[in-house]
């Protein structure tokens, strides 16, 4: 059976030439599923990881909707997507216009971040889809600056973020407030966890559950290893070379935390590897401006905390490298999949401390992949594993070290033994009889 392509779906002309100038020609799994689900009008709960086509996949069928049931005047946003994120909704605005090129339809953002005053024009002329954040869009629907009741179709994009970073509620209020939409989309990273269930089971009526697990070829594409590390320095010094000798020009550096990263990018730049780096504090032209360095070849590298950089779609990022590992192996996923997107090959690497095995035996588990050891010639590591001695590059002197230890040890337990003295021993284990005090009472 041959693969479906786009013309497959019911999709209009338009959409159609937009898809084959942007080079798409063959739906993804996620794409496959929730198209033609979403175009039935049906409630979609879908799932996939980052970088399979999500985006397209909701996208697609709402601007389908828009042309096959256009408005006779202008009006209110009759498409609404939330991201948590301000980047994410850029993004997805952006992928929005690239489809809608060739049809008449309006597309606009609302997030924070911009000048409150500048989304006025937003709300003064004919819009068919807003992409928005949920905190600002709140504050305007309070304000009655955002007209609810036209929006026919909403849309939750990466909803599992969304409620992780404490949008919940914000979220229930605007589905609350466009209850006369007639459809509901929710996409998300994955569909496990209480929140999102619930959530989920709230504001969705019969949904048509889509968990589409990536083809084979969609799947590509990430190559993954670690390197064992003694300590920072050294973990420090092994990011360093790696970079280097792979010629990354465009690549990612997650840290865990948001003190270290300003420190580590100014390091690789003593080191020669033009870097820049992105904080959670930072204003939104100072985060565009570390971006667009890393999307124009500016820099090659940049450094990050998992909070920073949240939504984030940088094209052609070629390395994603863990110099800390993450807490939890769903936000490993997430990191690794900014890279091989759309179809491209990338690579994974971590760089892992003695403390950090159990964070990697738990990524093992969970992505099921056979993460294998590597070493960089000159800088190998001093120390074993914890367990299983996977890496076995450790010096002869530190093994001669751990022995005479280990026989230093021996001998003072020896001495220690001998020393005790008969008296102190022998009535070891016996009830003691009562003094001859007690016996008088």
């Amino acid at each position: 059976m041959s693969q479906p392509t786009f013309d497959d779906f019911d999709l209009a002309p338009e959409l159609l030439k937009a898809l084959a100038k942007k080079g798409y020609d063959r739906p993804t799994a996620i794409q496959q599923q929730a198209i033609p689900a979403a175009m039935e009008q049906q409630d979609v709960l879908g799932s996939a990881p980052t970088g399979t086509g999500k985006t397209a996949a909701f996208l697609l069928p709402a601007i389908q909707h828009l042309l096959d049931y256009p408005r006779r005047k202008p009006g209110a946003p009759r498409i609404l997507v939330l991201t948590p994120t301000r980047e994410l909704a850029m993004q997805v605005a952006e992928q929005a216009e690239e489809f809608a090129q060739f049809t008449k339809l309006s597309i606009a953002t609302i997030t924070g971040g911009v000048a409150y005053q500048n989304h006025g024009e937003i709300f003064n002329k004919n819009q068919d889809m807003v992409v928005a954040t949920p905190g600002r869009l709140l504050q305007y629907i309070k304000e009655e600056n955002f007209d609810c009741r036209s929006v026919e179709i909403l849309i939750f994009d990466e909803a599992d973020r969304m409620l992780q970073m404490g949008f919940g509620q914000d979220a229930e209020k605007i589905s609350v407030e466009t209850r006369w939409r007639q459809q509901t989309m929710l996409f998300s990273a994955t569909l496990e966890g209480e929140l999102l269930t619930d959530f989920a089971n709230r504001i969705l009526e019969n949904p048509v559950k889509i968990d589409a697990e990536p083809s084979r070829r969609e799947r590509k594409k990430i190559n993954q290893w670690y390197y064992h590390a003694d300590s920072v320095e050294h973990k420090t010094k092994l990011l360093a070379r790696f970079i280097v000798d792979e010629q990354i020009s465009k690549g990612i550096v997650f840290v865990r935390r948001r003190e270290d990263v300003r420190e580590l990018s100014e390091t690789l730049r003593k080191r020669g590897i033009r870097s820049t780096y992105l904080e959670g504090e930072m204003a939104q032209t100072q985060r565009n401006n570390a971006i667009d360095k890393l999307k124009n070849g500016i820099v090659t590298v940049l450094v990050a905390t998992d909070v920073a950089a949240r939504g984030i779609d940088i094209e052609d990022v070629s390395h994603v490298m863990n110099f800390d590992l993450p807490y939890s192996a769903d936000t490993y996923l997430h990191r690794i999949g900014r890279t091989a997107r759309a179809g491209k090959k990338g690579t994974a690497v971590s760089f892992v401390e003695g403390h950090d095995y159990r964070l990697l035996g738990k990524i093992k588990r969970y992505t099921e992949e056979l993460l294998k050891p590597r070493v960089i010639e000159g800088l190998e590591p001093r120390t074993s594993p914890p367990k299983d001695g996977e890496v076995k590059t450790i010096s002869k002197k530190a093994k001669a070290r751990r022995k005479e230890k280990l026989a230093e040890k021996k001998k003072a337990e020896q001495k220690k033994k001998t020393k005790l003295r008969h008296k102190d021993t022998k009535n070891i284990g016996k009830r003691r009889k009562a003094t001859s005090a007690v016996e008088n009472l």
